[in-house]
């Protein structure tokens, strides 16, 4: 399988606020750090993205990329990855290429394959696979974390944030009624084996944030996402990949050791701030 090296520099401020279940009170506001676009290059992550070129994923990749962070993705089909529809504005669809991103083709199951992004020091692990299991295999997505989870312990990697679904594990209640019923029918195979995954990761001893997205859009970024107890609604892909990669760069991320639902409505919000001071621009 081959290489490709797909920079950019930018600065963020992360805030975390979190709203009453109302969305009315403000309970609390931590700001997290800044890269500002004069800050050494000692500054970015290289983050490690497995499913590269997916939905969920592409959208990890561009945004780390644009954060000013190094990315090493892992796909089956590296011509597949695009610049994502919800993030990518008018340049959605164009072939995305970066300094600072290494493309690997190869496969999540096979050892050697992985290893090759562990071949450089990876700060940060996310885990975005999917597919059909007739296409891949009822068991992919177990087998494929453990070998990614092992070559992590192997180099010291720690931090993991893992896409699974709303309805895997103990957030069956959670999914609305028709998406159990596919759970139960024509996705029984593939939440086997998220359900699986999940458990693989949780018993894993690693810093992990199993992410539970509800029914997953193309849309534009809002920058706000929801964590929810009770039925999940929509979200952007787009803030799913927010999500995740503050899950693996955020030192004291809430939801480390946790399996949040997110969605677009209700709940506890997870904020990033996007204005002009958090890229450090002079006002």
């Amino acid at each position: 399988m081959g290489l490709l090296r797909i920079t950019g520099l930018a600065s963020v401020l992360i805030t975390v606020s979190a709203f009453s279940n109302t969305g009315l009170g403000l309970i609390s506001s931590r700001k997290y750090g800044v890269t500002s676009a004069s800050s050494s290059s000692l500054h970015m992550k290289t983050i490690a993205v497995f499913g590269a070129s997916g939905l969920t994923a592409s959208e990890c990749v561009y945004q780390a990329i644009k954060n000013g962070d190094k990315v090493v993705g892992l796909t089956r089909n590296p011509a597949n990855l695009v610049v994502p529809k919800g993030s990518g504005g008018a340049d959605e669809g164009k072939t995305l290429d970066d300094d600072n991103l290494t493309l690997i083709g190869g496969s999540v199951t096979n050892t050697a394959d992985v290893a090759k992004v562990f071949e450089e020091e990876i700060d940060g692990v996310i885990i975005a696979l999917g597919g059909k299991t007739s296409d891949v295999g009822d068991t992919m997505l177990t087998d494929g974390t453990k070998v990614i989870m092992d070559a992590m312990k192997n180099k010291g990697v720690k931090r993991l944030a893992v896409v699974t679904s709303i309805g895997a594990g103990d957030s069956e209640n959670q999914a609305p009624f028709f998406f159990k019923i596919l759970m139960m029918t024509a996705m029984k195979k593939i939440f086997t084996d998220k359900n699986n995954q999940e458990k693989i990761v949780a018993d894993s001893g690693l810093e992990y944030c199993i992410v539970r997205p509800g029914g997953l859009t193309v849309e534009p970024p809002t920058g706000v996402i929801n964590v929810i107890d009770g039925e999940a609604g929509s979200i952007p892909r787009a803030d799913v990949a927010q999500f995740c990669l503050d899950a693996v760069t955020v030192e004291d991320f809430p939801y480390i050791g946790k399996t949040p639902c997110i969605s677009s409505v209700g709940g506890t919000s997870w904020v990033k701030d996007r204005s002009g001071s958090a890229r450090g621009e002079m006002s």
